[in-house]
């Protein structure tokens, strides 16, 4: 039996790339259909993320004029991760498997084919892992490197070089779903499923046309994202780094002492003047980390909703007969 397959593709002002990425995947989708790999209810799912050009209108024309399109939008600009969660919610009512890519072209979509026989052959998730960095530029590859290195010290599971180019049946995204953190990291979420998985390693080509969407500040902030919702080590480094400035205090207290009853002090402002800026430094720094884990608190306590759709270019009836997720 053909499977059912979604391409989910998050857009935030994609309007110049979007006529070429659909023209390849409607070519790529409908050759994946004439060789057995994808059924006749395979769609692609754009899930605008509240651009502000005309992305919307775009995906609403070729929905008409395309029966292998179908459109998401959000009514607010909810992040990249939030729209993919939004997009793979909706095409699991739907689908029997989802896979997620971008809407840049840099995900190299000949490999689409490899991911589904890889489901086919039993895989709940399939990972879309980069064969190398060389299109990267050399700030990039070793921040990139470095964070995964990182992560890894902090004992957070990451696929390394993989970004969210992956696929997920039925059943990965039904246990998805019951994640409900508002910090969402779907990097680090989707591992802790643990079923059965297997890679598939491609190329990542140059963006097609548009600007990045990640900047040096999102990818930092990204980054920040992903270490504080999967680790606590940083608050226990704050710990350690506090036991070590007691120590030196309780060390220069001594030599203070000892100093004044040799009488050997010696009347300066230097020493007293550095002092203070260090703890003053490392006491700000630990309540910063202290008040991002807070805040982080604070955001899933609140349960806010993670995204709200606003409008839906066509719906698909559900394979099993469960009603759509608002």
């Amino acid at each position: 039996m053909k499977p059912t397959v979604y391409l989910v593709i998050p857009c935030y002002n994609e309007e110049e790339v979007l006529p070429e990425t659909v023209r390849q995947l409607t070519q790529r989708l409908s050759e994946m259909q004439a060789q057995g790999l994808a059924g006749e209810g395979s769609r692609m799912l754009f899930v605008d993320d509240g651009s502000r050009d005309g992305t919307w209108r775009l995906i609403e024309s070729f929905a008409g004029e395309n029966p292998l399109v179908r459109g998401l939008k959000l009514a607010h600009n909810r992040g990249h991760q939030n729209a993919l969660l939004a997009g793979l919610m909706e095409a699991r009512t739907c689908a029997d498997c989802a896979v997620s890519l971008d809407a840049d072209l840099q995900d190299d979509v000949s490999v689409l084919p490899q991911f589904v026989q890889k489901f086919l052959e039993g895989c709940d998730v399939v990972y879309g892992v980069r064969s190398s960095r060389e299109t990267d530029t050399f700030f990039k590859r070793a921040t990139a490197q470095g964070f995964y290195r990182f992560m890894k010290l902090l004992g957070v599971e990451l696929v390394y070089n993989h970004a969210d180019y992956r696929l997920m049946s039925r059943r990965a995204l039904d246990a998805l779903a019951e994640y409900r953190e508002v910090n969402l990291f779907l990097r680090g979420v989707v591992p802790l499923i643990g079923y059965r998985s297997d890679y598939v390693f491609y190329e990542r080509h140059e963006r097609f046309a548009g600007e990045s969407k990640y900047p040096l500040r999102r990818m930092l902030a990204f980054a920040l994202d992903g270490i504080t919702s999967f680790s606590v080590k940083p608050l226990r480094l704050i710990s350690t780094l506090g036991l070590l400035v007691s120590a030196g205090s309780v060390a220069g207290l001594l030599y203070a002492l000892i100093s004044h009853f040799c009488g050997h002090t010696v009347a300066g402002w230097t020493a007293i003047v550095c002092s203070i800026w260090l703890l003053g430094g490392v006491q700000l720094l630990c309540v910063g980390v202290v008040g991002t884990y807070v805040g982080k608190i604070y955001s899933e306590v609140k349960a806010r909703p993670r995204y709200r759709v606003e409008q839906k270019t066509g719906e698909d009836r559900p394979q099993d007969g469960r009603p759509p997720l608002p």
